[in-house]
């Protein structure tokens, strides 16, 4: 792989892991278009991993005085408990599915410029509701509200959904303000892409090598830079504009998507 291809995936990864565009959808249609032929089983999973990283660091502050808390602190208590619940369905079915998941579903393009499409309209109709919110923070949601909320995840299973995105629009649905929704989906995505990651690591170890060492380590760096600077300001954004710019953006590369697969002949 090209080092400007490695660059290009990594900030890929980083830029649109957080945000409801689906890091994955995009990865797969880049090296669909591109001919980019990495050892995905290996590739993917590490840079990942930079994303995981990204967000980690910069909650850092956040997630230690959680940990503090946790021994006499009721709420803090309530809201791990939270997440773990809202963690569950998306690990009982990706443990499940993963076969299919990763040798149907990823290598299948039209499928993913579809569900883009799609995801966007209803990203825009759900942006645009009327909704009254009844939960304006992370820390408040209930723990039925997070296993529903888990449940939307699940969603995410099948590529150009996106994690952020199905868990976004399900906890807007259930009450959660749009800047509650995206952090509380931001403490989601830790256990779940560190688990996903640690579940990939565990059923493809043996196709680590060193050969594709350099590639790996570019898309790495790169998804962490990306990374932090997504987390860092996503949640301003969306209280200033709101998700309707993912939207477009998602119907944007979903169309651009169908027209080149048309005209590749599919």
């Amino acid at each position: 792989m090209h080092t400007w291809q490695s660059v290009l995936l990594g900030a890929v990864e980083g830029l649109t892991e957080f945000i409801p565009v689906s890091s994955t959808g995009h990865l797969l249609l880049i090296e669909h278009f591109l001919g980019v032929k990495p050892d995905r089983r290996v590739f993917e999973i590490l840079i990942q991993l930079g994303a995981v990283l990204a967000l980690l660091t910069v909650y850092s502050a956040r997630l230690s005085k959680l940990v503090i808390d946790l021994p006499r602190d009721p709420a803090a208590r309530r809201f791990v408990a939270a997440i773990v619940l809202a963690f569950l369905p998306a690990a009982v079915v990706g443990v499940l599915a993963h076969k299919i998941i990763k040798e149907v579903l990823f290598e299948t393009p039209l499928l993913i410029c579809i569900t883009l499409i799609t995801g966007g309209i209803i990203l825009l109709f759900v942006d645009r509701m009327p909704l009254r919110p009844t939960v304006a923070a992370a820390d408040d949601v209930t723990p039925l509200t997070a296993l529903k909320i888990g449940a939307c995840q699940c969603l995410a299973m099948i590529p150009g959904v996106s994690r952020s995105g199905a868990t976004i629009v399900g906890a807007m649905l259930l009450g959660l303000t749009k800047r509650a929704a995206a952090e509380f989906s931001f403490f989601l995505a830790m256990p779940t892409m560190a688990g996903a990651f640690a579940y990939d690591l565990y059923k493809n170890y043996d196709a680590l090598d060193g050969g594709a060492l350099q590639s790996i380590a570019i898309g790495f760096v790169v998804a962490f830079i990306a990374g932090v600077i997504v987390v860092r300001y996503l949640l301003e954004f969306v209280s200033r504009y709101g998700f309707a710019p993912f939207a477009w953006w998602r119907l944007i590369i979903g169309g651009l998507g169908l027209g080149a697969l048309l005209v590749s002949g599919w």
